[in-house]
């Protein structure tokens, strides 16, 4: 199974830790199995924000962490919003929330939201993270909030895949595309939307990304705001954008890094990764080859990865992590591959990695493979997968057939050797997904004040031409293009830095087209 826009993430240990002390929701509360009650015709109201402080939950976590000498206080909180909206009146979700704030802030403008992508990535994990890192010009005039999604993370999280199923999924070799794998991979799949069905019936559906903005905006009523402000990455460009389309009137700043190509259709997004991410192995290659030093991986990276495939085809690569009984298999060091690709800092750990699996020690390649899927130490799993399929499924009525997915999947796997045949089999997820749909609606937003997109040149994840759609299909959309590497830009350079900035602070949008160097 593959999952489109999934973006890697360090920080689960802070969500882990927050459930540990005890600052969560319940986690005992999903959505009735019938999907609810009979529709009721009364307007959705906003819950109070039931707020306790958890900086000592916190601050020992981030402690010697840049930015923990910010001196941050954080609290965290719950609030209910309708299952259905369809019936308000009917049966709620609990949504948790993080929101982290600068002691010596002034001249308060309000609350910055922020997403990080996914789906299915915690938005709490990166409320503590972007207090750590944002610029001090922002954390000064904003709070920091996070509210992971529902499903996702701390928020009623939607969890239906087993950790065997996971490690089964990550382990087999997408790249196999002989009749008899390619149908041990679809039943995989089958079998995974046959499990969430039976646990959530109609439910399932409800954890869309329509429902989820209209959360987001009992969530800024509660927050005590009059208009958004809001940061989202990846996936989180999708969020916001729905919102914009669904509240126009409510944009205070919406900035959009990394926009998810509104106009695509899976397989058209599904085969630009594929594209993405390749270019991606050849610019972490190329920069490999140009180290003074030389590349471990030899002259030609792309041979040395394909002989360690081969390798882990059969025998996969033991580990030396200790506790591990895992070994490497193709899968799985194309998923760690995948996972440092993302972003040029994590270039030098992937090419280390690589060396020592070729040579015996999978225990690098492993790391990374786990940071991308969510696996913990311990061999479980976040709910990162569960919430990914669920949410992107029910965003969308697309689906193919295991014969046009075949196809693909063969096609592909020639085209982009190392990335396509996985690309391909993606597409099969929803197909078998049982479960109500709400599409994605189009996306002008028309009425709403500048919202900012920003694409990168070199993002495998998220490629360029997405964020120009999204900002075309906006009616108030200004593109900004940082011309770098990885994913996502803000804040990553000064000239980013500086026209993001002034948007979320003075509500000054940079000239549409501006364009930054790398």
């Amino acid at each position: 199974m593959s999952h489109r826009r999934l973006a890697a993430s360090g920080g689960a240990l802070l969500t882990l830790a927050l459930a540990l002390s005890g600052c969560t929701s319940s986690g005992d509360e999903e959505p009735a199995a019938d999907g609810s009650a009979a529709e009721s015709t009364a307007a959705p109201t906003a819950e109070p924000i039931d707020w306790s402080d958890c900086s000592s939950d916190i601050n020992p976590i981030i402690a010697g962490r840049p930015g923990a000498e910010r001196g941050l206080t954080f609290e965290c909180g719950t609030t209910e919003v309708p299952v259905s909206y369809d019936d308000p009146d009917g049966g709620t979700l609990q949504l948790f929330l993080v929101k982290a704030a600068l002691p010596t802030q002034t001249s308060r403008i309000g609350s910055l939201v922020v997403n990080p992508g996914g789906p299915g990535q915690s938005a709490t994990d990166a409320a503590i993270q972007s207090a750590l890192t944002l610029p001090a010009d922002v954390l000064a005039r904003f709070d920091v909030v996070g509210v992971d999604p529902r499903g996702v993370g701390l928020s009623t999280p939607v969890e239906c895949i087993s950790d065997e199923q996971k490690d089964e999924l990550f382990a087999a070799d997408p790249r196999a595309t002989d009749a008899a794998t390619l149908e041990a991979s679809f039943e995989r799949v089958d079998e995974v939307a046959a499990g969430c069905a039976e646990k959530y019936q109609e439910a399932l559906g409800a954890f869309d990304t329509v429902d989820s903005a209209r959360d987001m905006d009992l969530v800024r009523e509660a927050l005590g705001d009059e208009q958004l402000t809001y940061l989202g990455y990846s996936y989180g460009t999708t969020l916001g954008s729905t919102y914009a389309e669904l509240f126009p009137d409510r944009v205070r700043a919406l900035v959009l890094d990394g926009a998810v190509d509104p106009d695509a259709g899976q397989q058209e997004f599904a085969e630009t990764q594929a594209q993405g991410f390749e270019a991606a192995f050849d610019a972490f290659a190329a920069n490999c080859l140009a180290l003074i030093s030389g590349c471990p991986l030899g002259g030609e990276p792309r041979t040395f990865v394909n002989d360690l495939l081969a390798q882990a085809t059969t025998t996969p690569v033991p580990s030396s992590r200790a506790g591990e009984t895992r070994q490497a298999t193709p899968g799985l060091v194309l998923n760690g591959i995948r996972s440092a690709l993302y972003q040029p800092t994590a270039w030098p750990q992937l090419t280390q990695s690589l060396a020592n699996a070729r040579y015996g020690d999978a225990a690098g390649i492993l790391t990374l493979a786990d940071t991308y899927t969510g696996r913990n130490d311990d061999g479980t799993y976040s709910n990162v997968v569960d919430a990914n399929v669920a949410v992107n499924c029910a965003d969308t009525d697309e689906e193919f057939t295991r014969e046009e997915v075949s196809t693909l999947a063969t096609q592909w796997n020639s085209t982009y050797p190392l990335f396509g045949a996985d690309a391909a089999l993606g597409l099969y997820t929803c197909s078998p997904w049982d479960a109500p749909r709400t599409p994605l609606p189009g996306r002008d937003a028309d009425g709403s004040a500048p919202i900012l997109v920003i694409g990168t040149q070199g993002d495998p994840v998220t490629p360029l031409p997405g964020a120009v759609d999204m900002a075309e299909d906006l009616t108030s959309g200004v593109l900004l293009t940082w011309q770098g590497s990885g994913h996502t830009a803000y804040p990553k350079t000064d000239c980013v830095t500086a026209a993001v900035n002034a948007y979320l602070i003075d509500l000054t949008a940079p000239q549409d087209g501006l364009t930054c160097p790398a």
